[in-house]
């Protein structure tokens, strides 16, 4: 956006992920000026703070914009009041609990003529659009997904995510399928293990395999015990040479050799394409992420591991 002032927007749920990205994030934008927060638990310093997003909705009209942080669960709910309120959303992935609510959402949004913004923020990680340039027009034979990180160090004391609803291992899980559904032609579930500590409700581990009209498989492994470095990998076949997506598509390799590295910013990257949908007056709802993750429940088999302390 040119020569626009910046759009008041408000950021809802004041917890680790709003603190470490999207704060900072809007912060840097030149799009967007935080006029506010809502949170039961936090506050951000400069900025009116309010405990309940109806009030907030009811006590500042102008602020046209809202960041829903808050925990999947609930999100619904606060989109929709949002939403019904006149204001444009931008989602926090994932999006939702349930592909159906989402589609409900895009819905709304379209009747009242606001913005929804289901964001993706993986998809900006710098290498992704290379990734997906290198790809067009090779022929894909197959493709190996290797997620695997200590969820002690990335969602202490979260408890929401081991509950139904809260993805379990698929919060990062669902970070490969969007980088995954934006680079290679569309791809379907065929089976699923999904390992469910005795003492949770959602996975702590999850072998995925996939299938593609265009004729190949994909092989995911999401882990959440990974100790010491962390991995997030995705390595693809094809008949020009085997593409390596390193460190959550912050780096590129084709057979061995490194491609030059973008800027890291992805959070940057979801408030530009935000600001671009509300110039233009469109909405970006991209289901497909979640999709997989549906069908991988619906069709998964879950086995018993030891239980999960903190």
């Amino acid at each position: 956006m040119t020569n626009v002032a910046p759009t008041n927007i408000a950021v809802v749920g004041v917890g680790k992920i709003a603190r470490d990205q999207h704060l900072p994030s809007i912060a840097r934008s030149s799009a967007f000026t935080l006029a506010a927060a809502v949170s039961r638990h936090g506050t951000v310093d400069g900025v009116d703070n309010f405990a309940d997003l109806h009030t907030f909705l009811k006590e500042r009209p102008d602020v046209p914009a809202v960041s829903l942080c808050a925990p999947p669960m609930p999100r619904y709910d606060m989109a929709v009041a949002a939403i019904r309120a006149g204001r444009h959303v931008l989602l926090e992935k994932p999006p939702g609990t349930t592909v159906g609510e989402v589609e409900a959402l895009a819905e709304l949004a379209r009747q009242h003529g606001v913005t929804l913004f289901a964001t993706w923020h993986s998809r900006f990680a710098p290498a992704v659009e290379p990734a997906r340039q290198w790809l067009s027009g090779k022929t894909i034979r197959h493709v190996e997904i290797v997620w695997k990180e200590d969820v002690r160090r990335w969602h202490p004391g979260q408890a929401w995510i081991w509950e139904a609803g809260g993805f379990g291992v698929f919060d990062p899980g669902i970070n490969a399928l969007s980088i995954l559904t934006a680079i290679v032609p569309p791809v379907f579930v065929t089976g699923a293990t999904l390992e469910v500590p005795e003492n949770r409700k959602m996975p702590i581990g999850v072998d995925l395999s996939m299938r593609s009209l265009a004729g190949f498989d994909v092989d995911a492994v999401f882990d959440w015990r990974q100790e010491g470095p962390q991995t997030w990998e995705i390595r693809i076949d094809t008949d020009a040479g085997s593409l390596v997506l390193a460190d959550g598509g912050s780096r590129m390799s084709v057979d061995g050799e490194a491609r030059p590295d973008g800027l890291e910013a992805e959070y940057d990257g979801i408030y530009e394409r935000f600001a671009s949908l509300l110039e233009a007056g469109e909405s970006d709802v991209d289901i497909a992420p979640l999709k997989l993750v549906a069908d991988a429940f619906l069709v998964g088999r879950q086995v018993d591991v030891a239980p999960f302390h903190e």
